[in-house]
């Protein structure tokens, strides 16, 4: 991971049609999930205000927000371990980010393949799926 500075002059803004479609934290931030784009697999979870989306969709490498170090980042500056982007979509609500990329190497810090290895699994109550039957329908809204 390497800082970026922002740019002297964007080459153009976030599209004010995607823009006006999130939703942001206090922050001004959206989650984005980074998943492996052939496999499924979850890797991360990463912060990205307007101008980390914008580099996202118009350079192919995903670009964060630190939260704790107030700067961009593109994962694998500094590692090689880096992220190119297949795709990125908005959920229904504009609250989180899905970013598909091809990740090379380790995406967690750690070393890991993914995140969510290092941190372990949490005790939970597995539920047992109901017969198709059973399933309540639910409206669409």
């Amino acid at each position: 991971m390497s800082a970026l500075p922002p740019p002297e002059s964007p080459e153009q803004p976030l599209d004010p049609t995607l823009a006006a479609r999130l939703k942001r934290d206090g922050d001004g931030l959206v989650a984005a999930i980074v998943q492996q784009h052939d496999t499924g697999e979850v890797l991360m979870l990463g912060w990205m205000d307007d101008e980390a989306l914008r580099r996202t969709l118009t350079t192919g490498r995903v670009t964060f927000w630190s939260r704790s170090r107030g700067e961009y980042w593109r994962k694998g500056d500094t590692s090689g371990h880096a992220q190119y982007v297949t795709s990125v979509a908005i959920d229904c609500d504009g609250d989180a980010l899905l970013v598909r990329a091809d990740q090379v190497g380790a995406a967690c810090h750690t070393g890991a393949r993914t995140c969510f290895h290092a941190g372990g699994e949490l005790p939970a109550v597995v539920g047992t799926r109901p017969e198709p039957a059973h399933v309540p329908r639910v409206a669409a809204r």
